[in-house]
């Protein structure tokens, strides 16, 4: 029998990567994981991203899960690294996106010491992760990794964190051949989707709400069949706009922060709900409001791939535990009633669907709506927008219209410094596709160093920064809680275009709406990685309303003393 070759623990970690289809790592360098570096040296087929900031490489993983419903791989050092990186688990975590955190740990002789920057990283990750281990003996790294893939991917989607002490790391182990991963995911069950449509087909006044991970292009596609089949209203959760085609006629708007009043009246007046994938949040209930847990007054039919979560806030009348994809490949099966109850439902929201993404004016001399206008009629229908979180994102969202599934890369955990990690990382995997990040000037400066990643690899992403010196929507709550008072909400910013510059990039100010064209063009030109700060008045702090009336209204509705 011929010996097995004996290998690094590091060496046996970059081959259980490639045999699980592992093509893309995003990491920042340590030396408690000089072994994988090295072994990374003799393997081309991973194409690894050294990132400014751990925090902004696990974003990058992030959006490479949502892209590809593979996980995307980090590779962080211990201590400062892991907790750094721990904003992008949770990120994945609540949006349901496979990721996979490998984190250098001190020795295993060091232990229990408070060594040099050691952490118990099962105690820290436990409520963020599905899973969170430390592997102690390298010739059970390449069964723990398969484990990692598996459970990253199968029922519902999230995160893995495994540790690997940097002895185990250099020991030399057999290399034991592994299988690639397959995910798991549960298929509806006949009997209950035959419960599913006699309820559905008794509804007077229905409303689909979409959302979740473990979606793709074939699930949107069905989803888009069964909707127009059934003649069904759809509603896309926070962050899920991109679920199905916006221009479609049976797409009615998203259940977002400062979304659509008339699409949250529609939930809260709706006689049944049918959930297909989301977890039924805060943001997407109104606070809880439009829908009152435990038991909903509208009947509603709750599909997830989770078990656990069907019934955890809402008690449903029909739970299906099923994954997405599979739940709506049966969905657009089902035959549909010769005649439905609640014929002009659908028109009625499509309409004030519409109404609500008809651009409407905000204070200043740059108008956010014509700006994402214009860039929704110029942009392919492949292109990807991402942004990470403040009151700038609600103008995108009010007035962009994705038309492909995954188009769209945000954090519904409301993560601010999501939007420039996301892009370099969907300029990577996509270099042929267009790819345009929305940040404000206090988010992009929690990840804007991720800026000088995409220079180095000459990834050609657009930035817009929209600038209006303060944290936005900090300063929204405070108006309306405190007006006028004024605290620890503004900025000072630095002159953006010349940072751009400044690591090799393309740089442009834009300060009235007539200039935002030419700038995005001039942008694009470059070939470069691209900054557009848009100047925007600091009255226009939402799509609704300026920060004036928000005071005015908090004034008035304060007792008289």
């Amino acid at each position: 029998m011929q010996a097995r070759l004996r290998q690094s623990g590091g060496a046996l970690l970059v081959e259980a990567l490639r045999t699980h289809g592992t093509r893309h790592l995003f990491c920042v360098p340590g030396e408690s994981f000089l072994a994988v570096l090295d072994a990374l040296h003799d393997c081309p087929e991973i194409a690894v991203t050294v990132c400014r900031q751990e925090g902004g490489a696990a974003m990058m993983a992030d959006a490479h899960g949502k892209l590809t419903g593979e996980p995307g791989v980090c590779f962080v050092t211990r201590g400062p690294g892991a907790t750094n990186a721990s904003a992008g688990v949770h990120v994945a975590f609540q949006d349901s996106t496979p990721l996979i955190l490998l984190i250098g740990q001190i020795a295993r002789s060091d232990e229990e010491r408070e060594a040099f920057q050691e952490v118990d990283y099962r105690r820290m990750f436990g409520p963020l992760a599905k899973w969170v281990a430390q592997v102690n003996d390298a010739a059970r790294i390449p069964e723990f990794l398969a484990r990692a893939f598996r459970t990253a991917t199968s029922g519902r989607p999230g995160p893995v964190v495994l540790a690997f002490p940097e002895d185990v790391l250099s020991d030399l182990a057999e290399s034991r051949p592994v299988e690639r991963y397959q995910a798991v995911q549960a298929h509806p069950d006949p009997e209950r989707l035959r419960e599913l449509a006699h309820s559905l087909a008794a509804a007077e006044r229905p409303l689909v709400v979409v959302g979740g991970g473990g979606w793709s292009a074939a699930a949107s596609a069905d989803l888009a069949r069964f909707a127009a089949a059934w003649d069904l209203p759809v509603a896309a959760s926070f962050r899920c706009q991109d679920y199905l085609d916006n221009d479609h006629p049976n797409y009615c708007g998203d259940l977002s922060l400062g979304g659509n009043p008339a699409l949250f009246r529609r939930l809260e007046e709706a006689d049944l709900i049918l959930a297909v994938g989301p977890r039924l949040g805060d943001v997407t209930t109104n606070g809880y409001t439009a829908m009152v847990p435990p038991v909903p007054r509208q009947k509603l039919l709750h599909i997830h791939t989770d078990a656990e979560e069907i019934g955890r806030v809402y008690q449903p009348a029909v739970g299906i535990n099923a994954g997405s994809a599979a739940a709506l490949a049966a969905l657009a099966g089902l035959p549909a009633p010769a005649e439905v109850r609640w014929h002009g439902q659908r028109q009625e929201a499509r309409k004030f669907y519409e109404g609500w993404n008809a651009p409407a004016a905000n204070p200043g001399p740059v108008q956010m709506a014509d700006v994402v206008g214009w860039l929704r009629a110029q942009l392919p229908e492949d292109a990807i927008v991402t942004n990470g979180a403040g009151n700038y994102a609600a103008f995108v969202q009010r007035y962009f219209r994705f038309r492909q599934y995954r188009t769209l890369l945000a954090p519904t955990s409301g993560s601010m410094g999501y939007g420039v990690p996301a892009a370099v990382a969907a300029k990577r995997i996509h270099p042929d596709r267009t790819v345009v990040a929305f940040a404000g000037d206090g988010c992009f400066q929690m990840h804007g160093q991720e800026f000088g990643t995409a220079a180095q690899y000459g990834l050609p992403i657009i930035v817009i920064v929209v600038n209006n010196g303060m944290y936005g929507t900090i300063r929204m709550h405070q108006e309306r809680h405190y007006p006028g008072r004024v605290s620890a909400t503004g900025i000072v910013n630095p002159d953006f275009a010349r940072l751009a510059e400044a690591y090799g990039g393309f740089g442009i100010r834009v300060e009235r709406t007539e200039e935002f064209a030419s700038a995005f063009a001039a942008a694009k030109a470059s070939g470069r990685p691209a900054l557009i700060e848009i100047r925007l008045d600091p009255e226009a702090i939402t799509t609704r309303q300026s920060l004036s009336d928000i005071r005015r209204a908090a004034e008035r509705a304060q007792p008289a003393l």
